[in-house]
């Protein structure tokens, strides 16, 4: 059996709602929010009876979407949000936007902060580092020609 698509990419944050906003923003859609909970959902995660909120963003062309969670039970355990580029495992999401500059002023008024220098690669891409809500690092491209 080969694989079908990628369904979406999980980010953990303390504060559902300035995520969203951030996200939206961006240039996401919110699709919907939900309250996951019970021993149901933790067999699936692992972590027993678990109580989670939930925000599905849709990127424009609608093949991706990013999930937001915000957990309530059990408590979060670990924070990787501060972790430098070169840490292992999962490290950033990256979009590709139509503007750089312009998408950063606007980000910039929510917080992201830029992590070292808009950079060109060649003649394909303009791409930066950002840190965005609660400092996630965040990936932006934008094609060139």
């Amino acid at each position: 059996m080969a694989l079908k698509r990628m369904d979406n990419v999980g980010i953990v944050v303390e504060d559902l709602g300035v995520a969203i906003d951030f996200f939206a923003e961006l240039g996401l859609t919110l699709e919907g929010r939900a309250t996951i909970e019970g021993e149901w959902a933790g067999r699936v995660t692992g972590l027993g009876n678990q109580h989670v909120e939930i925000a599905m963003m849709r990127t424009p062309d609608g093949h991706s979407r990013l999930e937001l969670s915000r957990f309530l039970a059990p408590r979060v355990i670990a924070d990787h949000r501060n972790a430098p580029v070169n840490a292992l495992g999962y490290l950033r999401v990256m979009f590709t936007v139509d503007d750089i500059d312009d998408t950063l002023e606007r980000l910039r008024a929510r917080g992201a902060e830029l992590v070292g220098e808009v950079v060109r690669y060649e003649d394909a891409y303009r791409l930066c580092y950002i840190r965005g809500p609660e400092g996630l690092l965040i990936g932006l491209a934008q094609e060139l020609g």
